[in-house]
Parts: C-alpha cells; sequence; structure tokens
C-alpha cells in the first residue's frame, strides 16, 4: 500500500474533485463517518457543510483540508468493506479517526485506490497538526496495516503500479485520462528511451501512443504533444489527451530533457540486450522466426516500413530491463540490413504483402518475409504494430485534405 497525503486551503474543492469522479461513474462514496447519516442519503451540500462548519470554528486555520490517497498492487482484489476498514485503521493511525471524513473508492486506474478528505480543526476547534504527518505517523501506519491485513508490501513508498506490470489498456473499460496517465507513469519512470519514437515503441505494449501531430501543424510547431488509446493493431481509438492536462513530464520539454539523461543511464544495458539478439539470430532464420524468439525472451522487436512496404528500420524494446535501443544504435551489427543479412542474406523478401487476400478473405501480414494472420493469437497481435512507423501510424486517417488555393484570374 501506498499513502499519498496532500493538504490545501479548499474542503469544497477536495470534495468538487471526488464527486465529479462519482458523476462521471470512475468513482463511488463508499463510507462518511462521523456525518451522521448514511452515505448513500447525503447531499453534495450536506458533505460540504459538515466539513466546512468545523473548518470555520478555527478561522486562523487557513490550511484546513486532508486529501489522502491509499492506493494497492493491482493484484488485490479488495472489496468496500475491507477499503472502509483499511481507511479506518489508517485515520486511525494518523490522528484523524475522531475526525468527519469521506471515503471515495476510484476506478479510473490501473490499480485499486481510495481517496479519503477530512478536515484538520476538530468540534472544539483546536488544529490537528501537519507538520511530519507523512513521516512519522502515515508511514508507521501503513507498515502495520500492510501486516496486518495482509497487503503487498511497498518498499518506500514507491508507486504501486512498479510492484506489477501494467497490462495493455482496453478502450472503454477506465477512464481515458486516468488510463494514460497510469501507463505513462509506468513508462517514464521505468524505461530508458532516447527519442518520441522510441517511447512509442515502448507504449506500443500498453497501447498508448504519444502523438505531436503533422508537421505542418499548429501543434507541432508550438511543441505540443498528446496521447491516444490505440488497439492492438495500433490504430487510435477515442479521443486525445494534451500531454499538458496529465503531467508535466509527459510534456515534449520534459521529454527532451529525460532522453539527454536516458542516453546515459542506459548505455551499461546495451551489451545485455546485444547478447539476446545474438542468441535470437543463432537459432533463427526469418524474421518472424527473430521476433518471436525476442518475445520469448522479453524483447520486442519493431519493424519500421516506408509507404512502399520496405523495411528501414528496427528497434528493440528490452521489457525485462526496461531499455530502447535503435538496432543501429547498438553497433553495425544490429542495423536492420545486417540482421536481415544474417538471417536469409540475399533471399529474404522484403515486399509488402499486406494488401494481398488470402481464400478465406483475411488478410496477410507479412514481417520481412515471415507470414503470420492478425487477430490469430496475442502474439501475433503483440508483433503486428512493427509493420507501422510510431510517429506516422494512421496520421493520414485524420488529417485533412488540402484544398486547391483558386488561381486568380487578371
Amino acid at each position: 500500500m501506498v499513502a499519498k497525503i496532500k493538504t490545501g486551503k479548499s474542503l469544497k474543492g477536495a470534495i468538487s474533485y471526488n464527486e465529479h469522479k462519482v458523476m462521471k461513474g470512475s468513482a463511488k462514496l463508499i463510507s462518511a463517518n462521523g456525518f451522521f447519516r448514511e452515505a448513500d442519503d447525503l447531499t453534495y451540500e450536506e458533505k460540504v457543510f459538515r466539513l466546512q462548519d468545523l473548518a470555520g470554528r478555527n478561522q486562523r486555520v487557513t490550511t484546513n483540508t486532508l486529501h489522502v490517497s491509499l492506493n494497492f498492487d493491482p493484484s488485490e482484489s479488495l472489496d468496500d468493506d475491507r477499503l472502509t476498514l483499511i481507511a479506518e485503521r489508517y485515520m486511525d493511525g494518523i490522528g484523524f479517526g475522531g475526525q468527519p471524513y469521506l471515503v471515495y473508492r476510484h476506478t479510473d486506474a490501473g490499480h485499486p485506490h481510495i481517496h479519503i478528505v477530512s478536515t484538520n480543526v476538530d468540534s472544539d476547534g483546536n488544529r490537528i497538526s501537519f507538520h511530519n504527518l507523512g513521516k512519522f505517523r502515515s508511514e508507521s501506519t501503513r507498515k502495520q496495516i500492510e501486516k496486518d491485513i495482509g497487503l503487498v508490501q511497498a518498499e518506500s513508498g514507491k508507486p504501486t503500479l512498479q510492484l506489477k506490470i501494467p497490462g495493455p489498456v482496453i478502450y472503454g473499460d477506465i477512464e481515458t485520462k486516468g488510463a494514460i496517465r497510469g501507463i505513462l507513469t509506468h513508462v517514464l519512470k521505468n524505461y530508458r528511451f532516447a527519442s518520441l519514437a522510441e517511447l512509442n515503441v515502448a507504449l506500443a505494449r500498453f497501447n498508448i501512443m504519444a502523438d505531436r501531430g503533422s508537421k505542418d501543424s499548429l501543434m507541432y510547431k508550438h511543441g505540443g504533444l498528446r496521447y491516444w488509446i490505440t488497439d492492438n493493431a495500433g490504430i487510435k481509438l477515442g479521443v486525445p489527451i494534451k500531454a499538458s492536462l496529465i503531467d508535466k513530464r509527459s510534456m515534449i520539454r520534459s521529454l527532451d530533457k529525460q532522453y539527454v539523461l536516458n542516453r546515459a543511464l542506459r548505455h551499461g544495458r546495451k551489451q545485455g540486450v546485444a547478447d539476446k539478439i545474438e542468441q535470437a539470430l543463432d537459432n533463427c532464420t526469418t524474421m518472424k522466426d527473430f521476433q518471436l524468439a525476442l518475445y520469448r525472451n522479453d524483447v520486442y522487436a519493431a519493424v519500421s516500413r516506408n509507404d512502399d512496404g520496405r523495411i528501414y528500420g528496427i528497434t528493440f524494446v528490452d521489457h525485462d530491463q526496461k531499455v530502447v535501443f535503435k538496432g543501429s544504435d547498438l553497433g553495425k551489427g544490429y542495423s536492420v540490413a545486417a540482421i536481415c543479412d544474417r538471417l536469409a542474406g540475399d533471399k529474404i523478401e522484403l515486399r509488402d504483402h499486406r494488401t494481398e487476400q488470402q481464400p478465406d478473405g483475411k488478410k496477410e501480414v507479412t514481417v520481412a518475409g515471415a507470414e503470420f494472420f492478425p487477430n490469430e493469437s496475442l502474439l501475433a497481435l503483440l508483433l503486428s504494430p512493427a509493420d507501422y512507423h510510431p510517429e506516422q501510424a494512421q496520421e493520414n486517417l485524420f488529417r485533412k485534405k488540402k484544398k486547391k488555393k483558386r488561381q486568380l484570374k487578371h
């Protein structure tokens, strides 16, 4: 369990944040401690009034809002009663057990979590100190609850998304913004990549795509960035979310700085990736077999093609070491030309057969001469995004056709 504590000056704002989630269907009020009525019977006004009434009993206290989120490992299945018990134990442990508080269960991320809203002014107008609340009270309480209730333990308060690798996002299952934020938090903190294209290859595993727009768009010129949920074939779904609405770390300016740092941090992992590639090359004769062999070793090889269907690049994502490299960055022997030459020499087929129809009506997909049918298995779906360039996939579907300018006759 991971506890994140925020203090503020707006009780109404903290309640409204959670109530907005409830209205959207991505949260639920599961407990209202000290409100003298059942949670389901409370109106929005009653929730706000109860806490603001207490806060108003000490006008000298301006920072009067406690907003806590308790986050759990994705593997844990916790019902409302168990979450209510955890919230009760936590609030008792940090000295807020006698305060009225609201407990909301959120479902807009890849891991179970709850939000708790309360105030630090008691019924007598006394202030409950926030000083070192996280260091001295929250941390010890968290560990005790993990031990007593049998929760997955979090080391040093690390986010729970690091405890288990999140799976691919399924569009419509959870809120788009929350899903994208959860995956980006995991990838940006853990993966080492040196360009937007490399970030996209890492994100492809989770059905997320970063998009700058076409080079002549205003978004591209002003350094904008947006994120899409995609299907297993890399097709954009729904409505994109602007990077500025997610996290400043997901914006172009922050990413540019991270690229520089990642180039240095990933250097020590280069040999490990090269060793896995060598092992796969020793036992394969086709690109498909090569990709499958790497996949079994938790490495994804993304092949890029031009409009004519010819391969021009290959990028490797080692999901075990959480590092991304273009083949050429690993060395001359790992460029796409060198790899193709080692796999099949002059016999390798580089033509794109994706438009050829099979007798059963299925589309045939060719990865450097090795054929498989989409949607036949999860593995096939994982491999299929290799046939598009990460920054250009489906761009033409959303690009408006330019109108021809009429020439004025003189």
